[in-house]
């Protein structure tokens, strides 16, 4: 499958997941927005009636006493008349009025009784000279009398407004009816949860709270009125909040969440596949490259031992020591190239199974590099390049893996000798130090250099820093993430230091196999 390929249903199917995730999240958004709005709404609407319910028990208390008061006055006047002027009892009115206030807390009514005087205003009540005068002239009175009786109710209605709010609000209001109005509303309107509430004055001094209050949740806070038609100075307010708010909007939306996890989770397994796809594309890729250009690196060393060989089968060969001497030097050179390459395939099975069988044993790390040196000089000064050495460890000794520590040095000094300048003379130089009980290996080149950016990426398996139009430089991005698996592998240590078109050191850092 093309990569284009891949990427375009990578693409299609990253949106819609996106797609189908972010529905799923304005789906919930909505529902936590309306279930909070719908809340908003009754409790606003409870505290409204429950204030109001307050106001009407208020309400029936002044009723009820100014009541007693009038009927009291009346009476007194109307004995006094009696006394005076022997008015008789046809001529007293009795007036009944019923109240009755409904709330939740089942209120009953009262009933309001007022006697009215005789200087209550009344017409003539002589009789006329048919019935339907009669008649008239009783309406008219009993007009007159409840104007009268319309009078003493604005009266009260009156001091209700003008002084009632002279009160302390512990006289006007019992708290735990207030309590039990609030709890009734709140059920009535399909509120069921904890809450707490205050009663505070106009600047927010509190006045009275709920036995159990704390102040958890507070920061959504529904304030109301307590007594509407009372003065701006004296104005009460009930203030109500709910420790469990956020659960209980969160609880109508609790069955999407599993949905959307669902979906995130299947949204990124999808991007990890697309992720493994491109990874196995690349690797599939390298691998072939791998294969094509190992099959070449292998033709060209087999021929030439395949040439040497039969050119020492050559009789005149045998009678000329220089020429069979310089013959055997071309294919020992040419077995060690082959002996790389092999080396190279083993790296590159090393890293499929992920981990490296290590034989250890004591090693002489001064004479392991003096070895190397000594054989990668023939490279070196094939490119008209010196490789010098500063073994100056006084403790040398190392417990590691003989061949793959070998190839770890040969591995730096190819990747120097690979990244050399185009121009000028190539400079190798290895060093060995004791530090901090510790062994200390230097491999320091005069060649391109390294960008700061891509430091840090040496390390990595298949990385390959970008050397401009240079096509001479073949790779597959293994050896430096070989040499720091094996250095890990011996519990060392490897750090990198370069300046771009000054140079590259590596220095390796090895435990001691015997301190000093």
């Amino acid at each position: 499958m093309k990569k284009s390929t891949i990427w375009i249903l990578g693409i299609i199917m990253g949106l819609s997941f996106l797609s189908l995730l972010y529905l799923q999240v304005s789906y919930i958004e909505e529902m936590v927005k309306m279930r909070r709005e719908h809340f908003d709404e009754s409790v606003q609407r409870s505290l409204e009636q429950a204030c109001r319910n307050v106001e009407l028990v208020e309400t029936r208390k002044y009723l009820e006493a100014d009541a007693v008061a009038i009927e009291r006055a009346a009476q007194a006047r109307e004995q006094a008349l009696n006394n005076e002027a022997h008015v008789s009892n046809e001529e007293v009115v009795e007036y009944t009025q019923s109240y009755y206030v409904t709330s939740p807390g089942g209120l009953s009514g009262f009933e309001w009784t007022m006697k009215v005087s005789p200087n209550v205003p009344k017409m003539s009540t002589s009789a006329g000279k048919n019935i339907p005068q009669t008649a008239k002239t009783l309406q008219q009175i009993f007009k007159e009398r409840m104007a009268h009786q319309r009078e003493l109710l604005n009266e009260v209605v009156y001091n209700i407004l003008y002084t009632a709010s002279d009160k302390p609000l512990k006289e006007r209001v019992n708290f735990k009816q207030l309590d039990a109005f609030l709890k009734a509303e709140l059920i009535g309107n399909g509120i069921e949860i904890p809450y707490h509430f205050t009663v505070t004055d106009r600047d927010g001094t509190q006045m009275y709270h709920c036995p159990d209050y704390t102040s958890e949740g507070n920061e959504n806070l529904y304030s109301r009125v307590l007594f509407k038609n009372d003065p701006p100075a004296r104005m009460a307010m009930v203030n109500i909040h709910f420790p469990t708010l956020d659960s209980y909007i969160f609880s109508s939306v609790k069955f999407m969440i599993p949905s959307v996890i669902f979906t995130f989770v299947l949204l990124v397994t999808f991007i990890f596949t697309i992720y493994i796809i491109f990874r196995q594309k690349k690797l599939t890729e390298i691998k072939n490259d791998f294969i094509n250009n190992m099959t070449h690196e292998f033709k060209t060393p087999i021929s030439t031992i395949s040439l040497a060989a039969q050119m020492l089968q050559d009789p005149v060969m045998a009678k000329s020591p220089t020429m069979f001497q310089h013959i055997s030097g071309v294919i020992n050179d040419e077995t060690k190239r082959l002996r790389f390459q092999v080396e190279k395939v083993l790296q590159m099975s090393m890293f499929e199974r992920q981990r490296a069988t290590l034989k250890m044993k004591d090693v002489n790390a001064n004479e392991l590099i003096a070895g190397v040196v000594n054989t990668f000089a023939l490279k070196v000064e094939k490119y008209n390049g010196t490789i010098t050495s500063e073994l100056e460890a006084k403790n040398p000794w190392i417990f590691v893996d003989e061949m793959h520590f070998t190839n770890v040095v040969f591995n730096l000094l190819d990747n120097a000798v690979k990244y050399k300048k185009d121009e000028g003379e190539l400079q190798l130089h290895i060093r060995t130090w004791n530090e901090s009980g510790k062994l200390h290996i230097s491999i320091q080149d005069n060649g391109i250099g390294i960008k700061k950016e891509d430091l840090k990426k040496i390390f990595d398996k298949f990385y390959r820093v970008h050397t401009g139009n240079r096509h001479d430089v073949k790779g597959f991005g293994l050896g430096l993430a070989y040499v720091k698996k094996i250095i890990q592998d011996h519990k060392g240590s490897i750090r990198a230091e370069s300046e771009l078109n000054v140079g590259t050191k590596f220095i390796i850092v090895l435990p001691l196999l015997k301190n000093e």
